[in-house]
């Protein structure tokens, strides 16, 4: 085992995004994934533009309101979907090698923590669903410090708490822009690059690059 403390970024890197619409692809119609694309981007967008003008609404309002400006964008899907496919956003699947490579990591003797833009509700929903709960030492939200990653004081929570170096502590993600902001943040970075995007932050630079989370249980 390379580290003794794995953080894991939530959603895209243990939980499928896109798992809500997915579930409900026959009501959402043809163009479901252009609508979770969408859905997904401008959450995200939300984040990094409330973090910048330091006025945070929590993740879960931030879903709300980029799924309602998905189905602007998507007209030939009914609105009339939009209660389930936010209930399913509380219970995203998990990816199928996340709960044995937890379980892995776990019995070698790693603490193991979720560092999320989400809700400790959402996040608490999810972990249940996936049945992740023994193998967390510490789920943290970023509702802790009222500001989004990448800012650094996201980072921040997990060595303030666990009082402990940022090179001390692997930090998995499949965002790119997470992994930049760790890595500028000190952490050792792994990004799951599951849908094999191309590079980019060039000057920060992940660790080590992984097509699923599996590979952190291969010998170096």
């Amino acid at each position: 085992m390379r580290h003794s403390i794995y953080v894991f970024d939530a959603y895209g890197t243990l939980f499928d995004v896109h798992a809500a619409v997915r579930r409900h692809a026959e009501a959402v119609g043809p163009d479901g994934q252009l609508l979770s694309e969408i859905w997904r981007a401008k959450q995200l967008e939300y984040s990094w533009v409330r973090t910048l003008m330091g006025s945070y609404a929590d993740f879960w309002q931030l879903t709300e309101q980029a799924l309602d400006h998905a189905f602007g964008r998507v007209p030939s899907v009914d609105r009339a979907i939009g209660p389930r496919l936010l209930e399913a956003y509380w219970r995203c699947d998990c990816y199928p090698e996340v709960p044995a490579v937890l379980k892995s990591l776990k019995a070698q003797g790693a603490r193991l923590a979720i560092l999320s833009n989400g809700t400790p509700q959402m996040l608490g929903a999810a972990i249940r669903n996936a049945a992740l709960e023994p193998l967390l030492d510490e789920v943290f939200s970023v509702d802790q410090v009222k500001r989004f990653k990448t800012d650094p004081s996201v980072y921040e929570m997990v060595t303030t708490t666990w009082r402990v170096y940022p090179e001390k502590i692997s930090f998995q993600s499949s965002n790119r822009w997470d992994v930049a902001g760790a890595a500028k943040f000190g952490f050792h970075t792994v990004w799951i690059n599951r849908t094999a995007q191309a590079d980019e932050y060039r000057d920060l630079p992940p660790n080590l690059v992984l097509p699923s989370l599996e590979g952190l249980l291969t010998p170096s």
